[in-house]
């Protein structure tokens, strides 16, 4: 009873991790503090994103990939590609 009680406590907290995507448009790109802007004003930090293309750009077209933890925001960014 003990075990289904432990079972059933892990499974109400644990946060789970959820791949996500979006698409968009860079507004600015600030290289220095490794963020772009979207136009639709969304803020997105590349501070740990292995592979950031080399001449991204204002104008650029983006792929993001990253996991988020539901309600408590982003966890990490896997890939932004050019699309």
């Amino acid at each position: 009873m003990r075990s289904l009680i432990l079972a059933a406590t892990l499974l109400s907290t644990a946060i789970p991790v959820l791949a996500d995507e979006v698409t968009g448009t860079i507004l600015a790109f600030d290289r220095v503090d490794s963020l772009i802007v979207l136009e639709d004003k969304t803020i997105w930090s590349l501070e740990f994103v292995d592979e950031i293309p080399e001449d991204l750009a204002a104008g650029d077209e983006v792929h993001i990939v990253f996991e988020s933890a539901g309600e408590d925001g982003i966890t990490k960014i896997n890939a932004i590609h050019r699309k």
